[in-house]
């Protein structure tokens, strides 16, 4: 069949492009012809044959930064003219989205978050239209949701607020929808009354196919006997990275430095990486922090300044990410595949039900409190106070990743949502 994702952008490294990239490559291996259309094409040329680009729908575009600002941030009191503007390139992103199901004859439609937060609201309100309109059966793949972050996405505009609540989550007959995790499951269900299906993150845990690029330690400026933490995250609040930079404080050693992949990018007007800078002054860590953003790439590439994320995990002693709030999450599954211990928040009841209870072992904070028995088992790790401890964390790790969060399992699922969004 052929099979089309819409999705903002394509080819970076948060987690919604790095998912579709594992969907498009298990799609393919299951027989179908994948056509993406989107926003931003990162890191990567158009393959016109198979891709278009539509400039209206990056995140990044004027037409979304403008209708962000003017809904959440900086809002008029009067909301008629960004009611108009929403109505105006929703439809001229409609008019794109269904000359790309025509031109391809989409079979399926696989709408990447951008059905799901309101990151991008022409977007969700284009692809609401078109869907409705041309009733081609659509799969929502619904990586976050807008009550994750806090009021980032509450307006004091009652239309608008409507707008969201009628838009995100995509709601229509022909929609079926997909999660990375029960919470996100169960919510659905209780706030829209929607049924979905989990899918997790995953990564190919039967093979080893990445180039390292072991340019990353001089590019970096780091030193072979230097203790590497890695943050593989966008810069943004709900990352909670401040506890991270905390962390190393307390940590007091020269030698631990923290490496820091994602960019601010996402970041409105730079005021929390602002705060992380204010931080790290004045804990005087200057020295200690790294903010490897102009490097890190989706890639395998051997090019001196490009590197993946992987290559983040392959240099460092061990992994953290502090989120306050998440589903799934990437780094859990990465750090298990790269074979390393990660240090995590128990962000919500999604940690406990769908990864502890599996069995991964990470040293593990609760309510980002970091106490003197977290400090050194901590250190214990960094150290290599015991290898044969360290070695079967990573080792028993790996082995449950490989379980319950490999390729073949998407495989399995993705069959699954096919036919399910084929029968609806």
């Amino acid at each position: 069949m052929n099979l089309g994702i819409i999705i903002s952008r394509i080819g970076g490294i948060d987690e919604v492009a790095l998912e579709a990239e594992k969907w498009i490559e298990v799609l393919k291996k299951l027989g179908h012809k994948v056509f993406i259309l989107s926003g931003q094409f990162e890191n990567r040329k158009i393959d016109m044959s198979f891709e278009r680009r539509i400039p209206e729908m990056s995140l990044y575009s004027p037409e979304s930064y403008w209708e962000q600002k003017k809904a959440f941030f900086h809002p008029d009191y009067n909301e008629d003219d960004l009611l108009e503007h929403l109505d105006v390139y929703s439809r001229v992103i409609e008019d794109k989205i269904i000359r790309f199901i025509e031109d391809f004859n989409i079979d399926i439609l696989i709408s990447e978050n951008s059905s799901s937060l309101p990151s991008h609201m022409s977007q969700g309100v284009a692809i609401k239209r078109a869907v409705n309109k041309f009733r081609v059966p659509t799969i929502v793949h619904s990586h976050t949701f807008a009550w994750e972050r806090d009021d980032r996405y509450i307006s004091p505009h009652k239309r608008i607020n409507k707008l969201v609540n009628d838009t995100f989550p995509l709601s229509l007959s022909n929609c079926y929808h997909v999660v990375t995790c029960s919470d996100h499951k169960n919510l659905l269900k209780e706030k829209f009354d929607l049924e979905s299906h989990i899918i997790p993150y995953v990564m190919d845990f039967m093979s080893d196919n990445h180039i390292f690029n072991d340019k990353i330690l001089s590019t970096l400026d780091i030193q072979l006997d230097d203790i590497v933490l890695a943050q593989v995250t966008r810069i943004v609040e709900h990352k909670g990275i401040e506890n991270t930079i905390n962390l190393l404080g307390k940590l007091n050693d020269p030698k631990i430095k923290l490496l820091i992949t994602g960019s601010y990018s996402d970041d409105a007007g730079g005021k929390y990486y602002q705060m992380l800078l204010d931080l790290i002054a004045k804990l005087n860590l200057h020295n200690n922090v790294i903010f490897g953003n102009q490097f890190f790439i989706n890639s395998n590439s051997n090019k001196y300044t490009s590197f993946s994320p992987l290559d983040a995990y392959k240099i460092s002693r061990a992994s953290t990410i502090f989120s306050k709030n998440e589903g799934c999450l990437n780094n859990v599954v990465e750090s298990s595949y790269m074979k390393k211990p990660l240090i995590i928040n128990s962000y919500n009841k999604t940690f406990y039900t769908d990864i502890i209870k599996k069995g991964f072992e990470f040293i593990v904070t609760d309510d980002n409190e970091i106490n003197s028995d977290i400090i050194n088992s901590i250190l214990d790790l960094l150290y290599l106070n015991n290898h044969r401890r360290y070695n079967d964390i990573v080792e028993n790790n790996f082995e449950i990743g490989k379980k319950y969060f490999s390729y073949n399992i998407l495989e399995e699922n993705l069959a699954i949502a096919i036919e399910n969004v084929i029968n609806l």
